[in-house]
């Protein structure tokens, strides 16, 4: 058992890091280690009939790492806390924004499409990071599992559209781009971010938490008054 988790842990580190090197050099967003990694694992346990189970063995030692690398998002934001201070009511005021128009669209969406408690109680969270979107999930009687497949959907999605959006409405404050990437495409969004700009990879990393934190509060009474 123990071997068998160190080999599926092995080899989702070496298909990460083989998936980046290739983006690196070929930055298309198709080639996105996020997109590339989970296609490429998938393929693998089909071929070598294993399950799910046998490969989360190894696979949950990384998904714990998701709340660490969460909290180290805390050292960019110490380096720019004067931007950060000097902005923070526009940055609040657009997160929460935001974060309402995610959770409301995803309501109406899962309304539209007759899904049922269970499934539309799993897409509200969506738009936040994984971790935190599981808890919610739960918390408002979603199916965690189900709600990491949407994070994951709505990051690769805001990552892709994102920089379309940015030049078709000509978005060029680091300010702005920040809150639209952290916001819409949590942490998948903050490493587009970083790409573009230090600075906007910063905005994007406190509109991520915060989007997180108005979630965790809002998504039970919005639910509430939707249902």
């Amino acid at each position: 058992m123990i071997n068998e988790a160190v080999t599926y842990l092995t080899a989702t580190l070496i298909i990460y890091y083989a998936a980046k090197w290739v983006y690196r050099k070929y930055p298309r967003v198709y080639l996105s280690p996020l997109l590339v990694t989970p296609i490429i694992l998938v393929v693998l346990l089909l071929a070598t009939h294993s399950s799910y189970d046998s490969y989360n063995a190894g696979g949950a030692w990384l998904s714990k790492l998701l709340q660490p690398a969460t909290v180290a998002f805390a050292v960019p934001l110490y380096k720019n806390l004067q931007t950060l201070k000097k902005h923070a009511g526009e940055i609040v005021a657009s997160v929460l924004f935001g974060s309402l128009m995610a959770m409301l669209s995803s309501a109406l969406l899962a309304r539209m499409m007759h899904l049922n408690g269970e499934l539309a109680s799993s897409l509200v969270p969506r738009s936040v990071t994984t971790p935190i979107a599981m808890n919610v999930s739960q918390m408002i009687g979603g199916v965690p599992t189900i709600t990491a497949v949407f994070v994951i959907m709505t990051g690769l999605l805001g990552a892709m559209m994102g920089p379309s959006v940015v030049k078709l409405l000509r978005i060029e404050g680091d300010i702005a781009r920040g809150v639209l990437f952290g916001t819409s495409a949590h942490g998948t969004g903050t490493s587009k971010a970083f790409e573009l700009n230090p600075l906007t990879g910063t905005i994007s990393s406190i509109s991520m938490i915060l989007a997180a934190l108005f979630t965790l509060l809002a998504a039970p009474v919005m639910l509430g008054l939707l249902g």
